[in-house]
């Protein structure tokens, strides 16, 4: 079989295979790969005598073992299946690769797999707000998810969201219903809606916005694929928003990533008695979160962003937002 170097003609293919070589949110290879390029990543993991920077001989060879037993037979065919038109990739060179992901540093994506309108991620972050929270909602949770967004939707703000039942379900209808953009965050391939349940709905948002994800296509999500999610629902966004979660919910660790990226949080207070508002509830108590109530407190949250990260230049996360075009860009280019 071909060396990996040898079968890439170009940056993107290279760290499309890395998408297929390693998982999200490996802090090692993300490491390696800000400090050389993808086709150079790729040649290190077959060159045993080469030296890793950053690493060691030990921690080299182990990092090598554990890239080749993830390299699939079939690559080639693999790579030759990707064409599909429908679908399309960014990577940092590109001018749609939302900058704000580069915060993430050695967690940041390899690339971005996508389908729809990927202008949608171009403009500032105080442009994009993250509505997540419990898949088990009340009335109560689901009528101020689909409230908020609709509402922040009228403001020309996007709604970014993972597609998942419950809140995040009705934030991506209700921005629909609104006519307003929305983007879902995927945690397996694009081309394989998850949950299937919302099959149509995020057929909708890829018809209408813009559906992304870290991993290639026909991958299916795992607890390791949603984890690694959240990083990017918080570093999308100029502020995440967790309308209703249960104690243990997996969007806490959106609001957590989001903390700890400076980004603000907001979170809608709910009854003591109910176990779906126990996480916005304790968010507020540790003081990780503002109390939103309205999507006026929303926009506020956001609107910190101009004053706190700067307004000008292509690397300024809190750049202006352009006027919204009625015919939103599709997907950056295909393999």
């Amino acid at each position: 079989m071909a060396r990996l170097a040898d079968q890439v003609r170009d940056e993107r293919q290279a760290r499309v295979v890395l998408s297929m070589i390693a998982e999200p949110d490996d802090p090692v290879t993300g490491r390696l790969l800000n400090q050389v390029s993808g086709v150079e990543t790729l040649r290190l993991i077959e060159d045993d005598q080469a030296a890793v920077p950053g690493m060691n001989r030990v921690d080299a060879i182990t990092w090598r073992e554990h890239m080749s037993a993830a390299i699939p037979p079939d690559l080639a065919e693999r790579m030759a299946q990707l064409q599909d038109g429908r679908f399309g990739t960014l990577i940092p060179a590109d001018a749609h690769w939302p900058v704000a992901l580069n915060e993430l540093g050695d967690r940041a994506p390899y690339v971005l797999w996508t389908r729809g309108a990927t202008s949608l991620l171009a403009g500032g972050i105080e442009g994009r707000a993250t509505i997540t929270g419990a898949r088990a909602t009340t009335p109560y949770g689901t009528t101020v998810a689909g409230e908020l967004a609709a509402e922040l939707a009228n403001q020309d703000r996007v709604i970014v969201a993972g597609g998942a039942y419950g809140i995040e379900g009705a934030a991506h209808r209700a921005t629909l219903a609104a006519g307003g953009s929305t983007v879902a965050v995927l945690a397996g391939g694009v081309d394989r809606p998850y949950p299937s349940g919302h099959a149509d709905l995020l057929d909708r948002v890829g018809d209408l916005g813009l559906l992304v994800s870290e991993v290639p296509l026909g991958v299916a999500p795992s607890r390791h694929r949603f984890l690694a999610r959240a990083r990017l629902l918080a570093a999308l966004s100029g502020t995440t928003v967790v309308p209703e979660a249960a104690s243990r919910s997996m969007s806490l660790r959106v609001a957590t990533e989001a903390h700890r990226l400076g980004r603000p949080v907001g979170a809608v207070p709910g009854p003591v008695t109910s176990a779906a508002s126990t996480g916005p509830n304790e968010l507020l108590k540790r003081g990780i979160a503002d109390v939103v109530t309205s999507a006026q407190d929303v926009a506020e949250l956001l609107d910190r962003q101009d004053h706190t990260r700067g307004t000008t230049g292509h690397t300024e996360l809190g750049q202006h937002r352009e006027p919204p075009s009625t015919r939103p860009e599709r997907s950056g280019p295909a393999l």
